[in-house]
């Protein structure tokens, strides 16, 4: 059966590295899956943020 290159290498590679998936799967938990909303908390955000003035370099008019 034809395997590519790439798919040659993955394999290798994973033979080497048998923890790699567990690695790539705890820097995904790290950097992308995140925490469910808390919705109240989100209000509570969004209702006692201070609105920017139009012009943010000149405060002075």
């Amino acid at each position: 059966m034809y395997q590519s290159d790439i798919t040659q290498f993955l394999n290798q590679l994973k033979q080497q590295k048998p923890a790699l998936e567990d690695e790539q799967r705890q820097g995904r938990a790290l950097l992308w899956d995140k925490q469910p909303i808390d919705l109240e908390e989100r209000a509570e955000q969004q209702e006692s943020r201070v609105e920017q003035t139009p012009y943010v370099y000149y405060q002075n008019f």
